[in-house]
């Protein structure tokens, strides 16, 4: 699959790989709040390079990214799930031809406060956790404490992604709290040190302490190898086959020489 991902990339970089002149111009780019990092730290560099050019990039999760590209009021949905059939369907019944381009590889790693002594969770632990089988840190080799489930809500990707990976089908537990963002659950888990959550790899801060999973700890190496078992990869959509601005900065954040930005907004190039 990383293969065919890679080669989409190599095709779309033939259209232009040189040095961009200068141009005013403005894209709107909706969607994931996992992606939101990288998508500002590219975009700044882009208008670095382009002086005049603007953006307006916001966040509310991967399925109102893809709603807005559906509803054609953003230029590029950014998501951290793949878009679904129903969601194409009305795409196409929109007019709208959505074609994916993946920027980035991203982990999706459970966190909790670092006076936890819980250091690795297995899959099927964290499966037992977020469908409420397990609501003790004692039966998995913590406190005798109850456990405080924090959760994305259901237009996340990660959402998607966690309950692909991670429930297997399962039912979230409805005493699961729901949040709207990766800072939120960063927030709520660094305030209590009896909560879980799980986050993208470019919202991991001292302030949290990370779980292995299945004895793999998460980073870029058993990120991009797919060692790591909740890993992913992080995509831009557009509207149809990408043409002027569209194309320019899909070029550009995709471009080897660039790699180093998706780094800073904390993820794994996919070169």
């Amino acid at each position: 699959m990383k293969r065919i991902l890679v080669m989409i990339a190599f095709l779309l970089m033939g259209f232009s790989l040189g040095p961009l002149p200068a141009m005013a111009g403005e894209l709107k780019i909706n969607g994931s709040t996992t992606v939101l990092p990288v998508t500002q730290v590219v975009a700044e560099a882009f208008m670095k390079d382009n002086p005049g050019f603007n953006f307006s990039i916001s966040g509310g999760g991967s399925g109102r990214g893809i709603t807005a590209l559906i509803d054609g009021t953003t230029d590029i949905a950014q998501t951290s799930r793949w878009i679904r059939d129903s969601e194409v369907k009305m795409a196409v019944e929109n007019g709208i031809y959505p074609v994916p381009f993946v920027i980035a590889f991203d982990s999706i790693i459970p966190v909790v406060h670092p006076d936890n002594p819980v250091d690795e969770l297995s899959l099927e632990e964290l499966r037992k956790i977020y469908n409420g089988e397990i609501t003790n840190w004692s039966e998995v080799g913590g406190p005798d404490r109850r456990i405080t489930i924090i959760s994305r809500d259901s237009d996340s990707g990660t959402y998607v992604v966690w309950g692909d990976k991670v429930l297997k089908g399962d039912r979230m537990t409805p005493r699961a709290q729901m949040l709207a963002s990766n800072g939120a659950i960063v927030q709520a888990v660094q305030d209590n040190r009896h909560a879980i959550g799980y986050i993208g790899l470019g919202y991991l801060t001292d302030r949290l302490k990370s779980v292995k999973v299945d004895g793999v700890q998460p980073t870029s190496t058993t990120t991009a190898s797919g060692e790591y078992p909740v890993s992913r990869s992080l995509w831009l959509i557009t509207n149809n086959w990408p043409s002027g601005d569209v194309l320019r900065f899909i070029n550009y954040i995709q471009h080897p020489d660039n790699a180093h930005l998706i780094e800073e907004g904390g993820y794994v190039p996919i070169w």
